[in-house]
């Protein structure tokens, strides 16, 4: 992961005839256009499923790219990939690459949001990632505290709001034993009543939410306990409900 990944995506790349140059990249075939990582992920992410390589080689690649590019779109050409009736990519490879990048020690936005709009949102899959992103390991988490899962832990917590309720809960209840996990379980919380597909259910998500060791006047605390105590699910299926909670609380 990381620095290795990343040069051989590059070497990759160059046998592509895509090599970087000050500002961008720079196509063989086009030598006078300067290309953005953006434009080298639409045109040749997706070809990296395409070489005579094994499965996970071509997983391991592919998370290369995206550790080069910095690029959500890679993402989703591993998702699309994956989506293959006949041939879905490897679990152990695909999980554990999203896995050693939650865990790195810097920016990872493109791989948080491939989880939150595209795993986390579809509940086709949301179960599935939840678990192998975070649910096999917080007790782990919370028993031995490694900086690099609790950077993990943090991440999905934050963005895992879509989730269903029933998934994330066990989850949750055992990642409040840890005050350190508190603020981004709190976010967890307050995205699983705001966001579109956020899920959750009111009385027990305000139970998790008064274990929760937080600043009195942290922001918006007051009016998402105000909204669960009144027994609001979603945002979106009470619209009025948050707008009620901030009069309240002011």
């Amino acid at each position: 992961m990381g620095k290795p990944a990343a040069e051989a995506a590059r070497r990759w790349l160059a046998e592509q005839g895509i090599n970087q140059v000050h500002g961008g990249w720079m196509s063989a075939a086009e030598p006078g256009e300067l290309l953005t990582a953006n434009q080298v992920a639409h045109s040749w992410a997706g070809d990296v499923f395409a070489e005579d390589l094994p499965p996970a080689d071509q997983v391991q690649l592919a998370f290369g790219l995206l550790d080069l590019l910095d690029e959500y779109w890679v993402t989703c050409e591993i998702r699309f990939a994956n989506e293959s009736a006949e041939n879905p990519l490897p679990a152990d490879a695909l999980w554990d690459g999203y896995r050693q990048r939650l865990e790195a020690d810097r920016d990872v936005e493109a791989v948080t949001y491939s989880l939150w709009v595209d795993w986390f949102e579809d509940h086709t899959t949301s179960a599935t990632a939840f678990t192998e992103v975070l649910g096999n390991d917080i007790d782990r988490v919370v028993a031995d505290r490694p900086e690099a899962l609790l950077r993990r832990a943090r991440r999905v917590l934050e963005c895992s709001g879509p989730v269903p309720w029933s998934v994330k809960e066990p989850t949750y209840r055992t990642a409040a034993c840890l005050p350190t996990l508190h603020p981004a379980l709190f976010h967890g919380l307050r995205a699983s009543f705001h966001d579109v597909y956020g899920d959750l259910e009111p009385t027990a998500a305000l139970a998790l939410l008064d274990r929760l060791d937080l600043p009195a006047d942290t922001r918006h605390l007051a009016e998402l306990r105000h909204v669960l105590a009144a027994g609001h699910k979603n945002h979106y299926r009470s619209p009025g409900a948050w707008d009620d909670a901030v009069r309240s609380c002011s």
